[in-house]
């Protein structure tokens, strides 16, 4: 076999790596303020999503193209993904995006971030002929690494086998050494009307476990719940977690020193729960909305939807901070939210990603302007 099938990129994200990103963004011409410090790293204020398109070559290609195009402009160097998005062949186009941008020189490994997701039960999209069914038999029921027991009614799986191969695969997929971070996915979403939660909380702890272990190994890096609900309902709401709840599990699992540190959830002026709803509560501190309790815990936070797949960008949106395209509006909301590192924008053609990049050039609201801006849209009605 030639040597091209086992190639991987070796290395991560680092301080000083995504500090030369940042450096270099800024020295032509993106805003200062873009970038976000988290944990030493510097992160790009909006991060790119891969989960919108079908399973064919020519959206393999829009996929791989729009990574290193973002990448390679300066605004992005936090790329998400998902082992099911686009049955695997997004994860994919990631590894080939990242493989031209090495080779010609554009970047190194260590300055940018990547993410993915695992739990969602999927099939291999370059397999085409094997259903998600099929595959799933031969490839874990079959041989006896789980059974269908192990499937939740929302099509996911916690067995540790299941979450391991998972890793395996989405390091193979996207040619790493090292993932950036790795989160579960919707999985409470996904298992609550099935199990109580004390019994899925053990599940989540083996879940944990698995990360931990490939945190040893250097295989990822931090590990973190990209979620759906459980952190935007209300505390009686049968799909509520407490987040300080799932800290104290990570802290049981790896220590002080665990590698949980990031969250993902939907948060636009449609889904404003992770901004307004009071639902958490952190030490003696009752009261706080998810961000101001992923700020006390010092967890990282990603936002999903922010144009809520274009559905917000038609609605009229009150003016602030000066005349801005309904685009800008919605971007500029959430990324100058605190505790928020990026909301992650699907970007596939072209000129989208030219109209979603110019955003870096600005500067993300101030408090005070960030203040009129939530004032303005509670005081009127949007349509």
């Amino acid at each position: 076999m030639s040597a091209e099938k086992y190639f991987s990129l070796e290395g991560f994200a680092t301080p000083a790596g995504t500090a030369k990103y940042a450096a270099d963004a800024i020295s032509s011409g993106r805003s200062a303020k873009h970038f976000r410090v988290f944990d030493g790293l510097y992160l790009s204020s909006i991060g790119m999503g891969t989960y919108l398109g079908d399973i064919t070559r020519q959206d393999d290609m829009a996929v791989e193209n729009a990574v290193y195009e973002s990448i390679k402009s300066g605004a992005v160097n936090v790329i998400d993904t998902a082992i099911n998005y686009r049955a695997m062949k997004s994860e994919k186009s990631i590894g080939r995006a990242l493989r031209r941008l090495t080779d010609e020189g554009i970047i190194s490994r260590d300055r940018v971030f990547i993410s993915t997701k695992n739990g969602y039960i999927t099939n291999d999209g370059d397999f085409p002929s094997v259903d998600v069914t099929e595959y799933i038999h031969r490839m874990y029921i079959a041989p006896q690494l789980i059974s269908a027991d192990d499937i939740s009614s929302g099509y996911h799986v916690m067995h540790p086998d299941y979450i391991a191969r998972c890793i395996d695969k989405s390091l193979l997929n996207m040619r790493l050494d090292t993932i950036d971070l790795v989160y579960i996915h919707n999985a409470y979403e996904s298992w609550c009307h099935d199990i109580g939660r004390e019994e899925f909380m053990q599940k989540l702890a083996k879940v944990f476990e698995v990360y931990e272990k490939y945190r040893s190994s250097n295989k990822i890096r931090y590990y973190g719940m990209a979620t759906w609900t459980c952190f935007r309902v209300e505390q009686y709401a049968g799909e509520y977690l407490s987040l300080e709840e799932v800290v104290k599990l990570a802290e049981n699992v790896g220590g002080k020193g665990h590698g949980f540190r990031f969250i993902q959830l939907p948060y636009n002026i449609a889904y404003s729960e992770a901004l307004l709803l009071r639902n958490q509560t952190v030490g003696s501190e009752k009261g706080l909305t998810i961000l101001e309790a992923a700020a006390r815990l010092k967890i990282g936070v990603f936002t999903s939807v922010p144009l809520f797949q274009g559905r917000l960008l038609g609605i009229k949106i009150p003016d602030f901070a000066g005349p801005q395209s309904n685009l800008a509006k919605l971007i500029q909301i959430v990324r100058s939210s605190p505790s928020v590192i990026a909301p992650l924008v699907g970007q596939k053609k072209m000129e989208h990603v030219r109209e979603n990049l110019e955003i870096s050039n600005i500067d993300p609201l101030d408090q005070s302007q960030f203040n009129d801006a939530i004032k303005s849209l509670m005081d009127r009605p949007l349509s």
